[in-house]
């Protein structure tokens, strides 16, 4: 069970010499096309950092390589787990082959918010606290919990 963010097909400038798409996409992949999907949910994206000057920053992550994946090849990015204290996000995202279902690729993340004017972490503000809470509740049937490693690092 899982959130669907997006769909990716695998294009040819990821493929490398081994003919399958190199480690570093997986990263932009999840980035890209499935932390931006939610940054922009949760109103703290690319609009966020251009008019309020705030926005996310990741500041650690942990990701799994568990299938290759070639070109043409198309995956669904879910969002598996996501929780939030007063300045950090956790989250967790797979990939999944579209067709064959098997799961390609995991990573988790832990990302702090940050006052891009002062370049320091900031608490988030009320309006996106409620976005962020509403959404757990709304989801949270649907996440799972398991082999979380950044758990700790939210002060809650």
């Amino acid at each position: 069970m899982s959130v669907f963010l997006s769909s990716q097909k695998i294009i040819k400038d990821w493929i490398d010499y081994n003919d399958h798409m190199n480690v570093s996409y997986y990263l932009l992949i999840f980035d890209k096309y499935g932390a931006d999907t939610l940054n922009d949910t949760f109103k703290m994206g690319e609009h966020s950092a251009k008019t309020t000057k705030k926005s996310t920053m990741m500041v650690e992550s942990h990701i799994t390589y568990n299938q290759e994946l070639l070109l043409d090849d198309e995956v669904d990015i879910n969002l598996v787990y996501f929780d939030h204290d007063k300045k950090r996000l956790q989250y967790k995202m797979e990939m999944i082959h579209k067709e064959k279902k098997y799961l390609a690729s995991t990573i988790e993340v832990l990302a702090l918010y940050v006052d891009l004017t002062e370049r320091k972490v900031a608490e988030f503000e009320e309006e996106k606290v409620k976005i962020m809470d509403d959404f757990i509740n709304k989801n949270k049937s649907q996440f799972k919990d398991e082999d979380l490693k950044f758990s700790s690092k939210l002060k809650k």
